[in-house]
């Protein structure tokens, strides 16, 4: 289908011949072209080349580098080598040996501002001396998304739209689809010595777009290694297999490894602790000018944060992440609840950047001496 004299307000993804009206002009269009522009961002990559066989998925994962947890977030998601709770699953598998009761997480984040939806639960357990297992589940999704395919009128038969000719949509045909995203993450992690963890994931993947549908299966390994007091250093490779990605169209995406290494240091200061972290990204995707750094295929971006915690009481958190986000939040703990809040922003003006993003997290301590862990 093509477009003719396109008015201002409508905009159109098409493939393979088929279009889909993400917003159309109506007298009602408000809720329609809220979503249009942040739409088209997030769907037109998977509409235009669905249709396609195996490739290397550039930015085919990118919905799991969302992150979890507002403390993580928070701190410009600076947290390879500093996790050490139940969303261990999700940064470094490593950091889950480091819990001694089990906890369960909970995480609701409207992302760029009220378009999509994410969610984000975790339960984390340890077992004998040294060892934890968990799992992670997360979900993304834009939901009330317009389909007009079966809703384009052609008055003339031309293969043109062109709503001076007559040319219209039929309003009551238009349906609504979804746009979601699952990951669910199985992790084990092990205490080797008393400075050195390691751990792991198998990750199980799945995306639905209208009636199209993909499965994947991928893993992660972690280390956490402190070679002095309050040093942490940490590393996981995320997809370090290449996940792949099957289409029920017959298209096969490959996600390729990611790298992510880290540093941090604890601090002494004003009666608390405080703790600067940097992270590297290390990506073979040919990112170019989307990374901080590229050398050929290869990118490089950075994650960099500090959190100053007071007595166990509260937290005040900053950071700036990869996508260029200048971050804040804070936590308070309570007995057996540590609530955490982050706020994120682009640092584009006023008039150009996307929506702020705001996150509320929660982690569920089970602190009773018969969930300790052994030989505590």
């Amino acid at each position: 289908m093509q477009l003719q004299n396109r008015p201002r307000k409508s905009n159109i993804a098409s493939t393979k011949g088929e279009c889909i009206v993400i917003s159309t002009i109506t007298n009602s269009e408000g809720r329609f072209m809220k979503r249009t522009a942040l739409v088209v961002f997030f769907l037109l990559y998977s509409l235009t080349s669905i249709y396609s066989q195996t490739v290397i998925g550039k930015y085919a994962g990118e919905f799991l580098a969302i992150g979890v947890g507002g403390r993580a977030l928070a701190m410009g998601s600076a947290q390879v080598a500093i996790v050490n709770d139940v969303t261990s699953g999700y940064w470094n598998p490593a950091g889950l040996a480091r819990i001694n009761y089990p906890q369960v997480a909970l995480m609701h984040e409207e992302h760029f501002g009220n378009l999509v939806n994410y969610n984000y639960a975790a339960v984390a357990i340890p077992y004998g001396k040294d060892m934890s297992i968990g799992l992670s589940i997360m979900r993304s999704s834009i939901d009330g998304i317009p389909d007009t395919r079966n809703a384009l009128y052609d008055a003339n038969g031309d293969g043109i739209l062109d709503l001076n000719r007559g040319d219209r949509l039929d309003y009551t045909k238009i349906s609504e689809f979804s746009n979601s995203d699952w990951a669910f993450y199985l992790t084990f992690a092990k205490r080797q010595t008393d400075n050195f963890y390691w751990g792991a994931n198998v990750k199980i993947i799945r995306r639905d777009l209208a009636e199209y549908g993909a499965t994947g299966i991928g893993f992660d390994l972690g280390a956490v290694y402190m070679p002095m007091e309050n040093l942490y250093l940490g590393a996981n490779i995320q997809d370090v297999t290449t996940t792949l990605v099957a289409w029920s169209t017959g298209r096969n995406e490959l996600i390729s490894p990611t790298a992510k290494v880290g540093a941090a240091y604890a601090m002494q200061f004003l009666g608390g602790s405080l703790m600067p972290a940097v992270d590297f990204d290390l990506r073979f995707e040919n990112r170019k000018s989307a990374s901080t750094f590229a050398a050929g295929p290869v990118s490089f971006d950075a994650h960099a944060g500090f959190e100053y915690k007071f007595k166990n009481i509260f937290a005040v958190r900053a950071g700036y992440n990869d996508v260029k986000q200048f971050t804040l939040g804070a936590g308070i703990f309570l007995p057996k609840l540590q609530i955490d809040y982050s706020f994120a922003r682009f640092s584009q003006s006023e008039a150009e950047r996307l929506p702020d993003s705001h996150r509320i997290s929660l982690i569920l301590t089970l602190e009773q001496p018969k969930y300790l862990r052994d030989g505590m």
